[in-house]
């Protein structure tokens, strides 16, 4: 498992998106978590969570990404995922987080559709 994540943002139209490449744990969730706050006092109502395919994710970082979820929902944000390999999609499901969360297939149909 790489202990790497690579995390950056930048927007489109009213959606900012976070670029996520690498895994996704409790530890490096708290890179994505720190992005996420930057873009919430700018005024961020749609964020897009762009994963990479080769994406990894353990149960910290389902945690992290509830906690966001969470937060998003009483600040009245919308949070968009896409990039999600099967797994990713699946455990996503398991979790519930695609109730809270738009899935898109790809970041051209998020930022059309969003």
């Amino acid at each position: 498992m790489n202990k790497n994540i690579e995390v950056s943002t930048n927007q489109s139209g009213d959606i900012f998106i976070i670029r996520i490449k690498g895994d996704v744990t409790s530890v490096t969730g708290e890179v994505i978590e720190d992005a996420y706050q930057k873009l919430s006092p700018e005024g961020a109502q749609k964020i897009l969570l762009c994963f990479d395919r080769e994406c990894y994710i353990n149960s910290g970082g389902i945690a992290v990404l509830i906690g966001m979820t969470s937060e998003s929902r009483k600040k009245g944000q919308k949070i968009g995922i896409t990039g999600m390999s099967d797994h990713f999609h699946k455990i996503f499901d398991m979790v519930g987080l695609t109730c809270y969360t738009q899935v898109f297939p790809s970041e051209d149909a998020a930022i059309k559709d969003f």
